[in-house]
C-alpha cells in the first residue's frame, strides 16, 4: 500500500531551491516520495527528516526496515 505523505507535500509548496538540494536529491524525486510512488533510500530520509525539523521522520518514511538501518533508533524507542 502507497503511503501519501502530505507533510512532505506541503514543504515542497514553499522550500526553496536550497533547501530541496540539502536533502540530496531532485524535487522531482521528492515528490514521487511524498506521493507513495517511491521510498526514500536511507540518506534521502535522514535529510528530509533534518530539512523538515522532525516533521516528517526516518521512520515515517521507512515503515518496513527503519529498525534494521538504525538499530540505535530502534532501542530508544
Amino acid at each position: 500500500m502507497r503511503t501519501k505523505h502530505t507533510q512532505l507535500l506541503e514543504w515542497l509548496k514553499t522550500a526553496s531551491d536550497e533547501a530541496v538540494d540539502r536533502t540530496g536529491t531532485t524535487r522531482g524525486y521528492l515528490k514521487q516520495i511524498a506521493y507513495g510512488n517511491k521510498q526514500a533510500s536511507a540518506s534521502v530520509a535522514s535529510s528530509l527528516e533534518r530539512e523538515l525539523q522532525g516533521l516528517l521522520t526516518r521512520q515515517s518514511l521507512r515503515p518496513d526496515d527503519w529498525a534494521v538501518i538504525w538499530p540505535e533508533l530502534a532501542s530508544a524507542a
